[in-house]
């Protein structure tokens, strides 16, 4: 119990990699705030969860959203910035809308999110934001915008982590490979839509471990940087891909 007393805010946490996380938080004992654009959301309401449908590109429905969370919690523990969203367009073939799509998201709305909670993280909080291997490291065809905003992202948990350390708020970023969640099961769509499976199965076999991570992997992790048996990491990102990247070649071994 690990996380017992705490109070950790999740955004993007009712499917995929957030629901992971909050289902690992909430097995370690912490109370969770969960924002999400699906309105279903607030079917997670329970004593222990505060859900909100809330779309994070709206500062102003964020800060409210996290203001009467807060009235019912007495304090914020650790953040987590997992809401994302990624779609497959060629850079020559992409709108401004769909750019912006990703960078009002993926950026702009962790950004939101950071702002209005901040006021609420009190010394020894924790943040962690979601990154990706995906920019800092590899990408695929038609990853420009969401390469680019993951990127992005690492350089704004380095950066806050340098400007909260005097605060003691640690900041980290998790920077996973593929996790099979809906987003990805609907790249597979995007890349193969008539036999989206062959597309799960060939990342796969690409990943040294041959499988994709579950989201509750990714929330093992999270925890591990929200709660004091990180309390000397900040302003790292900590990989998370099965061996993805290891691999120099694809010919050369015994």
């Amino acid at each position: 119990m690990k996380l017992e007393g705490k109070v950790a805010l999740v955004t993007g946490g009712f499917k995929g990699a957030g629901r992971g996380i909050v289902d690992v938080f909430l097995k370690y004992g912490a109370k969770v705030i969960v924002l999400d654009y699906d309105e279903e959301v607030t079917t997670m309401n329970s004593d222990n969860v505060i859900a909100s449908h809330v779309d994070i590109r709206n500062v102003d429905d964020v800060r409210l959203a996290i203001d009467e969370a807060m009235e019912k919690m007495e304090s914020l523990d650790i953040l987590v910035n997992n809401a994302g969203v990624c779609k497959l367009v060629p850079f020559a073939d992409m709108t401004d809308e769909e750019r912006d799509y990703h960078f009002d998201i993926n950026i702009k709305g962790t950004w939101n999110v950071t702002k209005c909670a901040l006021p609420y993280l009190k010394e020894g909080s924790a943040i962690v934001n979601m990154s990706s291997v995906t920019g800092p490291n590899v990408a695929d065809p038609g990853e420009v915008a969401y390469a680019t905003s993951k990127a992005a992202v690492l350089g704004f948990t380095k950066s806050l982590a340098a400007e909260l350390a005097s605060k003691k708020i640690r900041v980290n970023a998790v920077m996973p490979g593929y996790i099979h969640t809906p987003m990805v099961d609907n790249m597979a769509k995007d890349s193969n839509p008539d036999n989206p499976e062959s597309v799960i199965e060939g990342i796969a076999s690409a990943v040294p471990l041959k499988r994709l991570a579950t989201p509750e992997e990714i929330g093992e992790l999270v925890a591990f940087l929200g709660c004091s048996e990180s309390s000397y990491i900040t302003g790292q990102g900590i990989i998370i891909d099965g061996g993805s990247t290891l691999p120099e070649t694809t010919t050369v071994g015994v």
